[in-house]
């Protein structure tokens, strides 16, 4: 009896799901939600009496900090995943508390600088360290526990952080169509404590396999500069480019995607199209790495997401899909196909870059140099959104669409179909761009040269 307890306690301790795959997605499920920001911004800004786009920043900052904190804190990650994964639930859980405590009292004190202040610095940066260090945290355990299939692992975790926002929606509008007066610093407050549990969880459950031992600094031998300069630094800049340009480049359609779908007169399913585009965000996160695995460069995957989402934008740009989409089902489908193209696009990017990464420099650092990289979602939290909604108000002007309600009358939409049309001027300039990047400066890996060298032979 007591060797067979011992036995399954020893099989539940090595069981790669329950070790690696199940806490990556309790951490990942529970930071995904951040996404959900479109959900309650504007509740949050008439709430505490400030504009919707002076409470937007939080969004921003959390971004930015996310990929600063990941930055800054790979080491740790590398050296530590229980202090890491700990330092994630802590920050996560009590900064979303303190976004609540701050809703409240902007509730009771309108217009009150310290209350949007306090939810720049909760929301923003306490709740982006979070994020940051819940990241990155699993990813290399799951590469090490998943050594044969790494991109169908690391997608798999990272497709949790793209479907958080399709699970976490419909509860969190439910929550407040029903928590009543103050719903929205109730939800915050509630949240704080559900997500810090399952983060807790995933945190308690985390474990590198047992016959890892990390290199001590003598076997390291190299500090992450030299490892990124075992390879020409081009290659390096290479990735962090593209990895910024597709960031920038999704962040600018996914953040005026519910005001496009408007546009074509799909009004009435806005929420249906937001889960859907959800949908493909985590498929393409899971999807794409996956497919990598089958492939001798995954860095073909970034020059396969670049050339889809260049066609498709081409293709809405050249028949002025935005602007005349209103009315016209070919046009509707095609808009409707770059949102979901741009979105599985954008989450494949995130999921192949570990795993690329770990392909040029090997494992050894990858968390750090991991973490560096995403120092680029955090420059492309600040630039993809705030480039859209420039273009937006620089070209075109507002017009008036009509919007049928269920109950057969009829509503005014306000939209400016000729400025999101303009945004994919600038997308497709950037999506060539990077193409370019991905097939000068980014050196095939040393597996793929191996093949090349034994097609030949």
């Amino acid at each position: 009896m007591g060797k067979g307890n011992e036995t399954n306690t020893k099989g539940w301790r090595s069981n790669k799901w329950i070790r690696a795959a199940i806490p990556a997605l309790l951490l990942h499920c529970s930071i995904g939600t951040v996404y959900c920001w479109s959900i309650f911004s504007q509740e949050i800004a008439d709430y505490i009496g400030f504009s919707k786009g002076a409470t937007e920043w939080a969004f921003s900052f959390a971004i930015f900090f996310l990929g600063m904190s990941a930055a800054f804190l790979g080491n740790v990650v590398e050296k530590d995943i229980h202090k890491s994964s700990l330092i994630a639930a802590i920050c996560f859980a009590s900064g979303m508390a303190g976004t609540g405590f701050f809703i409240y009292y902007g509730g009771t004190h309108q217009g009150s600088m310290l209350a949007l202040i306090g939810i720049y610095v909760c929301y923003g940066f306490i709740m982006g360290v979070g994020l940051g260090t819940g990241y990155l945290s699993p990813v290399k355990t799951l590469m090490l526990w998943f050594e044969d299939r790494k991109g169908l692992a690391t997608g798999l975790a990272v497709a949790g952080f793209g479907a958080a926002k399709a699970i976490a929606s419909p509860i969190m509008q439910a929550m407040l169509d029903n928590l009543g007066e103050g719903g929205i610093y109730k939800m915050f407050l509630i949240l704080a404590v559900v997500y810090f549990v399952m983060m807790f969880v995933g945190h308690l459950l985390l474990k590198k396999p047992e016959g890892w031992h990390e290199p001590q600094s003598k076997e390291k031998g190299k500090s992450m500069l030299a490892v990124i300069k075992s390879k020409p630094i081009a290659n390096y800049v290479g990735i962090w480019l593209m990895f910024y340009i597709n960031i920038t480049c999704g962040l600018a359609l996914i953040s005026q995607e519910k005001m496009i779908v408007k546009c074509i007169g799909l009004a009435g399913a806005v929420g249906v199209i937001s889960t859907v585009s959800a949908v493909f965000n985590a498929g393409g996160r899971l999807g794409f790495s996956a497919w990598a695995d089958t492939m001798k460069d995954r860095n073909t995957i970034y020059k396969l997401i670049f050339v889809l989402s260049i066609v498709f934008t081409g293709i809405v740009m050249l028949t002025g899909g935005i602007k005349n989409g209103n009315g016209n089902m070919l046009l509707t489908v095609l808009v409707l196909c770059l949102i979901f193209v741009v979105n599985a696009g954008y989450g494949g990017g995130f999921s192949n870059v570990p795993t690329l990464l770990s392909d040029h420099y090997g494992m050894s650092n990858i968390s750090a140099i991991h973490g560096l990289t995403l120092s680029a979602w955090g420059f492309a939290g600040l630039t993809g959104n705030q480039m859209a909604s420039w273009i937006v108000k620089t070209f075109g002007a507002p017009v008036e669409i009509e919007h049928a309600l269920s109950d057969g009358s009829v509503e005014m939409l306000t939209v400016n179909p000729t400025g999101y049309q303009a945004v994919l001027y600038a997308t497709i300039v950037l999506y060539v761009l990077a193409l370019v990047i991905s097939l000068i400066l980014v050196r095939p890996t040393d597996k793929a040269l191996e093949a090349k060298k034994a097609k030949k032979k």
